[in-house]
């Protein structure tokens, strides 16, 4: 189960760091194409909401990695497993349905990191 829930975090951890990465390095209007959300929000939330994503990608590698506080990879899957509620109720509201079940296949995965390593497969 432990090698099963490195492959999880690995694959989150790519997930959200390219879909954070792209929100931080590209504009707006750059976004506006495969992201129609964008146009809820400003510059400064999107890069707000792409930071997010690329701390709690690191968050899932490197503290279990290191071994430095790796109570927080726990976290950083529990913060990401928000993160795709708060996004699948934005597409919910914008009518965006054909994009929820992702956000629901990435918060599952985000749930099943935090309840293994916050329990019996913890570091």
């Amino acid at each position: 189960m432990n090698v099963f829930l490195w492959v999880l975090q690995a694959l989150l951890a790519l997930a959200f760091l390219g879909a954070g990465a792209m929100k931080l390095a590209k504009p707006k209007e750059q976004l506006r194409e495969k992201m129609g959300y964008v146009d809820d929000f400003s510059q400064g939330t999107i890069k707000f909401i792409g930071a997010v994503e690329v701390l709690g990608a690191l968050g899932l590698i490197l503290p279990a990695i290191s071994g430095i506080a790796p109570i927080l990879t726990p976290l950083a899957a529990t913060g990401l497993a928000i993160v795709m509620i708060l996004a699948a109720a934005v597409h919910i509201r914008r009518s965006e349905l054909k994009q929820t079940p992702v956000n629901a296949v990435l918060f599952v995965i985000a749930a099943i990191i935090a309840w293994g390593r916050f329990g019996p497969y913890h570091f």
